[in-house]
């Protein structure tokens, strides 16, 4: 476990599924954010205060967001598939298909906030956005109230290092074990 500078516990690798979980929460804030910036963009405009928000949401969801994706993707689901959880591979299914229709709605509001990030004047589309928060949050709380869960109940200690492993490797840092 390590400590950030706001002096929070951040999990480790060490325990990935606490790892999710967690960037379950900063995705969420970070489409507080994008709910916020729907607001006082039509009324301030590409101002400094939108402009931080909307390098703070790219900044996010063109890497830690993918990194996420590509944790269970690759690593997570088919861990559940391998360990015959029931339902995975009909959940694994229907995951990867939120995946991809967030990573297209991603696609259509990152050129906007692009626009309010170099402070030109710009819009968010309101339908797309909504879309792409609501689409978010349905998401995340289904994750968190059935697939880390049954992550919980189905992975032994040798998947969840594996998981933990991959995590690390694919963000370029070491693994270090629970002592």
């Amino acid at each position: 476990m390590s400590v950030s500078l706001l002096g929070a516990a951040a999990p480790g690798f060490d325990r990935p599924l606490e790892v999710l979980e967690a960037c379950h929460g900063r995705i969420s804030r970070q489409c507080d954010t994008l709910d916020k910036l729907l607001a006082h963009v039509p009324l301030h405009g590409a101002d400094a205060q939108a402009q931080q928000a909307a390098r703070a949401v790219l900044a996010y969801f063109d890497t830690a967001a993918v990194h996420h994706h590509d944790d269970e993707e690759r690593n997570l689901f088919p861990l559940l598939e391998q360990m015959g959880a029931a339902g995975a591979c009909d959940l694994v299914e229907s995951l990867t298909l939120e995946h991809d229709e967030l990573a297209l709605l991603w696609r259509s509001l990152r050129v906007s906030l692009q626009r309010i990030a170099a402070g030109r004047a710009g819009a968010l589309e309101a339908g797309p956005t909504r879309r792409f928060i609501a689409l978010n949050r349905s998401h995340l709380e289904f994750e968190n109230a059935h697939v880390l869960p049954l992550a919980r109940q189905v992975l032994g200690a040798a998947e969840i290092e594996r998981l933990g492993r991959a995590m690390a490797a694919r963000r370029g840092v070491p693994f270090a074990a629970q002592s």
